[in-house]
């Protein structure tokens, strides 16, 4: 399990933002496509441990297999890209423009919420046995997650809605530690490991992810969930994107670049103080 320097893995953010903005629309709409089916199938497994055993913790420990699966296998979530795609911007790599970073995110989340639809509707056909009966035990449960993170945080007024983004920004803080610690390592093994830890924690934590609930609402809304799609965009979706960019950016990509980066470190150094002789 190869450890690889902050130095080294920063630049390796950096490339990889930059990378996403010169995807082709195709490959980044299947990455992202991609992305968004097999996180939002892990979190319906997830779902689905923590009704069958009552162990909520039992449910977090395993729902990280899917951010792994799909990070290994090169695909793109919302959460990742709007941490590592600014840093190419503001390390100015020729030909990263604020259009192509905005275009890159754009792609991300319309193949994402696409993958996460997709999965939905299919989920959504097992607990109902196509829609002939009512929803089983867990497509229950799901419906109730979406009334409780819609409703549940309206019922507060602003004070639910700091709440929600406060949590969406803790979970993109946790989420993309795990992206980038999984440039950590050369090895598999060493990236599960760093993956799993931060993406365990948000997950039991009930901290709001972008991706996540693009599966979990449109899902509770076809289980019989009591609340309305602007409900799930006002009180839920909007304000935990917000989140979700500030504690990425902020809590990650930004923190890491200002002190390891190599452009940033020989601009600080430039700047250093000389005392006068």
């Amino acid at each position: 399990m190869a450890y690889v320097i902050p130095t080294e893995f920063v630049t390796k953010m950096i490339d990889a933002g930059e990378a996403k903005v010169f995807m082709s629309t195709r490959d980044t709409l299947i990455r992202a496509y991609m992305a968004g089916a097999i996180l939002t199938l892990a979190a319906a497994f997830a779902v689905t441990v923590n009704v069958q055993t009552g162990q909520p913790l039992a449910g977090a420990i395993l729902f990280p297999v899917g951010f792994c699966l799909l990070y290994l296998m090169g695909f793109d979530l919302l959460t990742g890209v709007m941490t590592l795609v600014p840093l190419a911007l503001i390390d100015k790599r020729p030909g990263v423009t604020l259009a192509g970073l905005f275009r890159n995110w754009g792609l991300v989340f319309l193949g994402n919420f696409g993958g996460a639809f997709t999965v939905a509707v299919l989920m959504a056909i097992t607990f109902t046995f196509g829609f002939s009966q009512e929803p089983n035990a867990v497509g229950q449960a799901i419906g109730h997650i979406g009334e409780g993170r819609t409703v549940g945080y309206a019922e507060h007024g602003a004070a639910g809605m700091l709440t929600l983004f406060v949590r969406g920004v803790l979970c993109n803080w946790m989420v993309s530690t795990g992206v980038v610690a999984a440039m950590m390592s050369t090895s598999v093994s060493g990236k599960v490991i760093g993956m799993w830890m931060p993406i365990m924690l948000f997950f039991y934590m009930g901290f709001e992810h972008s991706i996540v609930n693009m599966y979990l609402f449109p899902s509770g809304l076809m289980l019989g969930g009591q609340f309305s799609i602007m409900d799930y965009l006002i009180w839920n979706e909007i304000p935990t994107i917000l989140g979700n960019l500030v504690g990425g950016l902020a809590f990650v990509g930004l923190a890491l670049y200002a002190t390891h980066s190599t452009r940033a470190t020989q601009r600080a150094a430039s700047h250093k103080f000389v005392p006068a002789e």
